[in-house]
């Protein structure tokens, strides 16, 4: 058995590292993980649900237009003042949940398994941006439209995410640039390039930054300054882990494997 591949019991049997996939390993595997499944399945009901119960066209596709413009926004809040914050790591019982949804994505940022966000977490963030607007918007058929519409959002996003951590150089300059912030934000400086596609809102909030030369090192990119003096008076992130990983057992861990 490979060393890039551990089995395991349940759907998905294997585990998977992007920067050692392909392109069409990561579309098949994409396309089965559960939580790919679930967004694609709830979205597929909430157009049935606006079938059903239509708003009007023009009112659908405002909702519809409202829900992608304030994607990217939500993403950056959340990105910055969620799932990089210093305070959840403090909460017992939030300490689990930030440790799943950011924490382990940045000890190794190319497991594909901690790079999707826990539908526990995603369905609710995204109804809640979504819903209330569509339906002020366009009744229930507005928030139809603007659920599936986060969803199917949601989808896309995860897809260029996964993309960004393959090991390959993209031809088109879009992705090429998209996946280099993505980088940086992962292996030079995490307080900063907060977005996945769109770079906007770090540009207006003065986190964008372009290129290693631009800002320091930082020394906890990988830890998100869970360090080991937070983790003597928090714990429970540590106990959860099985320790604190510095930069350079991360390498030591990649290289090993």
């Amino acid at each position: 058995m490979s060393s890039t591949t551990i089995r395991r019991k349940g759907f998905w049997s294997q585990s998977h590292y992007l920067d050692r996939m392909t392109f069409k390993g990561l579309v098949v595997a994409y396309l089965q993980y559960p939580a790919i499944i679930i967004y694609l399945g709830l979205a597929a009901v909430s157009i049935g649900a606006w079938f059903y119960q239509p708003a009007s066209i023009g009112r659908s596709l405002l909702a519809i237009a409202v829900a992608v413009l304030l994607f990217p926004v939500v993403w950056y809040f959340l990105h910055r003042w969620v799932l990089h914050s210093q305070w959840m790591w403090k909460v017992p019982w939030l300490a689990g949940t930030w440790k799943r949804i950011h924490y382990d994505h940045h000890q190794d940022p190319n497991h594909l398994e901690v790079l999707f966000g826990s539908p526990i977490n995603v369905v609710p963030t995204v109804a809640l941006s979504t819903i209330p607007i569509g339906y002020a918007i366009g009744g229930f058929g507005g928030a139809a439209a603007a659920f599936a519409t986060g969803l199917i959002q949601t989808c896309v996003n995860e897809f260029f995410h996964c993309i960004q951590h393959l090991s390959y150089k993209p031809k088109n300059k879009w992705l090429a640039m998209i996946k280099q912030r993505h980088m940086e934000h992962h292996f030079h400086d995490e307080n900063g390039n907060y977005g996945i596609t769109n770079y906007w809102w770090d540009h207006l909030g003065g986190t964008y930054y372009a290129g290693a030369s631009a800002r320091k090192k930082s020394p906890t990119v990988f830890n998100l300054g869970y360090t080991d003096e937070v983790a003597a008076k928090y714990p429970t992130v540590r106990e959860l882990s099985g320790g604190v990983t510095s930069t350079a057992e991360f390498r030591q861990r990649n290289k090993a494997n």
